[in-house]
Order: structure tokens, then sequence, then C-alpha cells
């Protein structure tokens, strides 16, 4: 498959989910004819594709940000007051969830469960854990990638 100067080998050995992480590794989202393609590599629909695309909170059929910011959503990350942490995040960054900065750098999103409980309330960056996370220390961890 190639768009805009990328390709994204498939193999035989892979499963939609799989080759829709490939697409979404090499060139950031799943673009409408990745979708296609994978649905005809794998003798399938492209509905069929276009719902595990969308299905997973991992998976983007937009382009995002540099930065995916997923915070997490879950009860334990609620009770160590997760929700005035994403209230404070969504100030700083002046987007809602599922919008993307002017710049380009951050997209956030919403998520349940990232497993880190332990360390509630939680975050990833792309695929890099942020926990313990408080309003006073978000702006020093978001200065991290700017």
């Amino acid at each position: 498959m190639k768009e805009e100067g990328a390709s994204v080998s498939l193999d035989k050995q892979d499963n939609i989910l799989i080759s829709l992480k490939r697409i979404q590794s090499k060139r950031g989202y799943i673009a409408e004819n990745d979708i296609v393609e994978v649905a005809r590599y794998h003798g399938t629909s492209a509905s069929d594709v276009y719902g595990v695309a969308t299905f997973y909170s991992f998976l983007c059929v937009k382009p995002s940000g540099k930065y995916v910011i997923r915070i997490c959503r879950s009860l334990p990350c609620h009770l160590k007051e997760g929700e005035t942490v994403r209230k404070r995040l969504i100030e700083i960054l002046g987007i809602e969830p599922g919008q993307t900065t002017a710049d380009g750098r951050f997209t956030l999103e919403l998520t349940n469960c990232i497993g880190a409980c332990d360390v509630a309330p939680a975050m990833l960056v792309n695929d890099e854990l942020r926990g313990n996370l408080s309003v006073d220390n978000l702006p020093t961890i978001l200065d991290q990638y700017r």
C-alpha cells in the first residue's frame, strides 16, 4: 500500500488488526484508502475493516497530533481526582477530547482503563505512561513534549 510516499507492507500472517496497527505506526493514522486496501487484502468489506479501525481507541482514522494523549477515565483514576486533572489538561491544551491543537503537537483522547491503577490518575502520551498526575505537575509534563 502506498500513500504520500509512505509504503506499508502487509504480511500474509497478519490479521486485520495487525495490518491496521502496521499502517498507523508507519503513517500515524489510517486513511480511507488504507481501509479499502486492507479489506481487499483480507477479502472482507471496507465496513468491517472500518469497524475494527474505529472500535479500538488506539487506532486513528484521521490525522493526529505528534503526541496523542490518552487520559484514563476509569474508576480508580476518577476516585483520585482524575476529573479535576482532565479538566485542567483540557484547559492547558485549549482543546476538547477528540481534537488536536492548532500547532498539530497534541491530540487529546479519553480512554478506559490503561492498566495503571497503581499510579492513578494516569495518561499515556503516545506509548509512554505518565502517572500520579495532578493539576500542579501537568504543565511540567507537557513541557517535556513541546
